[in-house]
């Protein structure tokens, strides 16, 4: 079974810049796509951005420019590099194991289990 532990979060400043890790283990991690999502209070699980074995990414609209997903493939890491964060991105991070589709953002989060997140709060 895979596990996922996402860390790096905290409250960053508006302007700022933060660095999200996501370990994964129970898998071949160099062969699966990997995706980040987020959820805010009261609000679904929503795409962030999603990187295939072959580096390619995408990202949401509401990100693209802003963040950069990234990835290692020796160490089973996916990065979420955070620039320019402002309010609204203000949520728990999550990473997971992903399909093409779903990391280029063409389909629904996957469903089973998911790691514990980590929150990420932007205020000044």
């Amino acid at each position: 079974q895979v596990q996922l532990v996402e860390s790096g979060g905290g409250l960053v400043q508006p302007g700022g810049s933060l660095r999200l890790s996501c370990v994964a283990s129970g898998t071949i991690f160099s062969i699966n796509a990997m995706g980040w999502y987020r959820q805010a209070p009261g609000k679904q699980r929503e795409w962030v951005a999603g990187i295939t074995t072959y580096g390619l990414t995408n990202y949401a609209d509401s990100v693209k420019g802003r963040f950069t997903i990234s990835r290692d493939n020796a160490k089973n890491t996916v990065y979420l590099q955070m620039s320019s964060p402002k309010p609204e991105d203000t949520a728990v991070y999550y990473c997971n194991v992903v399909t093409v589709n779903q990391a280029m953002g063409k389909m629904s989060p996957p469903r089973g289990s998911w790691g514990q997140g980590t929150q990420v709060t932007v205020s000044s």
